[in-house]
């Protein structure tokens, strides 16, 4: 008799962000030069500070490492929030393997199997396996492409609260959506948290990376909230280090430490090496920062106005973070995706895009939504949408597709129709 899969194993959902990769490898077979702006990879360089820690690293056994992390990377954690002007002790920061691991120890600190988790859709897709993996529930907010995203009032809160409901799940920057929640938006979240008994879980990864004179305000900041706010974080995006997979845990509240401790001390250690290279966290001058934010935000400007310049798409100007989500001119994004992989180039390039249902808990929302990610230098950015364009010219006529005009949709918006 074949054994059965756990309904847990069946109800973790697989990633929009990297379900088409099979097919990219293929177009890129056949000769296809394909530009992902699917993924959150940058193409920045790694600070030569990480590099140069690995390049001399002397130690000739690669050993276990404290469960928290080691007290060198743990001190430079806490240097970098005191940049910030946060207090952060060492027995309140907890190194884990990735921004990943960490959200994944605060669902499992913060929730029983069968409890809620309120989220603001669309939201990053992994949320949805994480909670999964801990046996919650994701119960989702949507928030409107019209209003940049931005977050749903009070009232939305409460209707969506129940008996089950545990803790809150913010991204700010946000990904998908490039959106920033100012203070006063924080602050009332935090007040729903406080008045009902909830944790609020803040996913602070695209701290750094807000343009426009607008500013991400850290949770930890919110005076207090301290025995309620927990803080996800990862080296990954703001020192382009994705694949160190190192991130850490910040919570004030001496219980959900205490757990997640205990749950990083089950899984041994965060990755040694990474560690060795995010020792040198000081050594990286502000200077790097404002370099790359200054670099983002020359991507954000030239994607932003060439994508709407493209008939039938509908974005609103991201604020932060390197993503957006775009509404285009099509009935079934996910099928346009596919098929820009499979039947279509231009000049001898395609695009990766990620389909957003998969940022979405409600049934039927991001249809015709992808999310892009200005990671790419700015020329590749320039034939990414000269590709996308005729990309969705060519696939609506393969399709049958209209453009009509409506006018509640907002402003130039349009949907598509078959024609």
């Amino acid at each position: 008799m074949t054994p059965r899969l756990s309904a847990r194993g069946l109800s973790i959902p697989a990633s929009p962000i990297r379900t088409l990769v099979p097919l990219g490898d293929e177009a890129r077979r056949r000769g296809v030069r394909v530009l992902h702006l699917n993924i959150g990879q940058p193409d920045i360089e790694t600070p030569p500070a990480f590099r140069e820690r690995i390049r001399h690293l002397e130690e000739k056994v690669y050993a276990y490492t404290p469960s928290g992390g080691t007290a060198e990377y743990l001190g430079a954690l806490r240097e970098y929030y005191a940049c910030l002007g946060l207090t952060v002790g060492m027995n309140e920061v907890i190194g884990t393997t990735g921004g990943s691991e960490a959200i994944l120890f605060a669902m499992n600190a913060c929730t029983d199997p069968g409890d809620e988790v309120l989220v603001v859709e669309p939201f990053y897709t992994n949320y949805a396996a994480f909670a999964a993996m801990a046996g919650a529930r994701l119960v989702p907010l949507t928030a409107r492409g019209e209003d940049g995203f931005h977050l749903p009032g009070r009232e939305a809160w409460e209707r969506a609260l129940t008996s089950r409901t545990r803790m809150v799940v913010l991204c700010n920057p946000n990904n998908p959506t490039g959106t920033v929640y100012g203070r006063e938006e924080l602050e009332a979240v935090a007040r729903f948290c406080k008045d009902h008994g909830l944790f609020l879980v803040c996913d602070e990864v695209y701290r750094e990376f807000t343009y426009d004179g607008h500013s991400a305000p850290s949770a930890l900041s919110l005076p207090g909230y301290e025995e309620l706010v927990v803080v996800v974080d990862s080296l990954s995006k703001r020192y382009s280090a994705c694949g160190i997979r190192l991130g850490c845990l910040v919570t004030r509240n001496r219980d959900v430490y205490n757990a997640a401790l205990r749950m990083a001390q089950a899984r041994l250690s965060p990755p040694g090496l990474a560690q060795v290279a995010a020792a040198a966290l000081g050594e990286v001058g502000p200077e790097y920062t404002r370099a790359v934010v200054a670099e983002y935000q020359a991507r954000r400007d030239m994607l932003y106005e060439a994508v709407s310049a493209i008939p039938g798409a509908f974005l609103r100007k991201p604020e932060g973070a390197f993503y957006f989500v775009c509404r285009l001119p099509v009935l079934d994004a996910e099928d346009f995706a596919r098929w820009m992989l499979t039947d279509f180039q231009h000049e001898g390039v395609t695009v990766m895009v990620a389909p957003a249902r998969g940022f979405y808990a409600t049934a039927g929302l991001g249809g015709n939504e992808v999310r892009l990610a200005y990671v790419l230098h700015r020329p590749d950015l320039h034939l990414a949408v000269r590709a996308l364009e005729a990309g969705l010219a060519a696939y609506r006529k393969t399709r049958g597709l209209v453009v009509e005009a409506v006018a509640t949709a907002g402003p130039d918006v349009h949907v598509p129709a078959e024609g």
